[in-house]
């Protein structure tokens, strides 16, 4: 893609009066922080939600899901995830419960067999720089890009005509760097061998740039580069700002410059409490954060008037509200929310996590209504 297939906003009118807009519209305006008609709309459903709302009448799995919200205004047509082993999935052992598979990236895990959840982590193949540079290093290098093509050029083209915004994913050197070594692991080696880091950071960048690079050689284009990767929890970041920006930032600003050289804005989905990494997000060429966990301490009421010109927000509807299932309290929360991002024009909608299977399908169907009432400007 090139700046010339970025959507001529410039035509639109102003207030807008005429038509509704397009998602892919909605969302490059919203970017420009210029008058648009509503508040973009996405979500994500935890697998276990999509199950009990088929036993409320759902019907369309998650398709279904995302068909409830009417029409939304964003989707993938290329992702990349490297992985060491594709599509490994070995397993390992396996009891009443759990059971415990090699996945893709040569960790040991174990997960619930009826519900979904984070799975425990048990063994990492890549333990350190020895295994990195004589084993998996060479494994990635060697192994030929994995995107289906042809799946994702049928989805470019049913979502292009459905003239949605359009995205390539890919995920972030400090989650795939957790896959490959743990989370203690990759703390460790982060403070004793930051150079094991700065390799493994480049080495995954360069993978998910070749991929994008062949997804656009083949036709499918994207309006936005979406890179996913938790870097905090509820209470701070991981690791500090200086070891953020000089292990991982380097490779985060060389995504959003090919991103902005290929015309495309940026959007980083990080959970947990980031605020001490906003300026650096600024800096790197991050456009759009995503998904602000209320519980960590994300809030549009102070992020919007402190980073709302830089950064367009994308979520804070807090989940633990939605899962309340009271109708008052989840109609001032994304009452609440809507009015602190539509405040500056840079705002989308989605909840501040996947939506979890406490929230029944009807008190879904109400937040879509609400979003109906609340979202749409002037």
């Amino acid at each position: 893609m090139t700046k010339s297939h970025t959507p001529d906003i410039s035509t639109a009118p102003t207030p807008l009066t005429r038509r509704p807009l397009t998602g892919r519209e909605r969302f490059a305006r919203m970017f420009e922080r210029q008058d648009h008609d509503r508040v973009p709309r996405y979500d994500s459903f935890w697998a276990d939600t999509i199950t009990r709302w088929e036993s409320e009448g759902l019907t369309g799995g998650y398709d279904g899901a995302m068909d409830l919200m009417g029409y939304y205004d964003i989707e993938g047509v290329g992702d990349s995830v490297p992985e060491v082993y594709h599509g490994q999935k070995k397993i390992v052992s396996e009891d009443e419960q759990t059971v415990v598979y090699q996945d893709p990236w040569g960790a040991t895990v174990r997960y619930w067999k009826a519900r979904s959840g984070t799975p425990e982590h048990v063994a990492w193949e890549c333990d350190g720089r020895d295994a990195w540079e004589s084993s998996i290093k060479p494994r990635l290098l060697a192994s030929p890009p994995q995107p289906d093509l042809a799946w994702w050029k049928r989805r470019f083209e049913i979502h292009r005509a459905a003239q949605r915004y359009l995205v390539f994913g890919v995920q972030e050197a400090f989650e795939i760097t957790r896959k490959l070594m743990g989370d203690v692991g990759s703390l460790y080696a982060m403070a004793d061998d930051p150079e094991l880091i700065q390799d493994i950071s480049r080495t995954f960048a360069d993978l998910v740039i070749r991929d994008m690079e062949r997804f656009l050689a083949n036709g499918i284009e994207a309006d936005g580069l979406w890179i996913y990767g938790d870097m905090a929890y509820n209470h701070a970041t991981i690791c500090s700002p200086t070891m953020y920006r000089e292990l991982i930032w380097p490779d985060h600003k060389r995504l959003a410059d090919w991103a902005h050289a290929k015309g495309m804005k940026v959007l980083l989905h990080t959970d947990g409490d980031v605020r001490s990494f906003l300026d650096l997000y600024v800096e790197a060429g991050i456009d759009c954060l995503q998904p602000l966990e209320a519980k960590a301490n994300m809030d549009l009421h102070s992020l919007v008037p402190s980073h709302g010109k830089r950064l367009a927000f994308f979520g804070n509807i807090d989940a633990r509200v939605l899962s309340t299932n009271d109708r008052a309290m989840i109609e001032a929360e994304v009452r609440d929310k809507l009015r602190a991002g539509m405040a500056g024009r840079c705002y989308a909608y989605h909840s501040d996590h996947s939506v979890p299977p406490s929230v029944s399908l009807e008190t879904y169907r109400f937040v879509v209504q609400l979003l109906d009432q609340y979202s749409y400007y002037g």
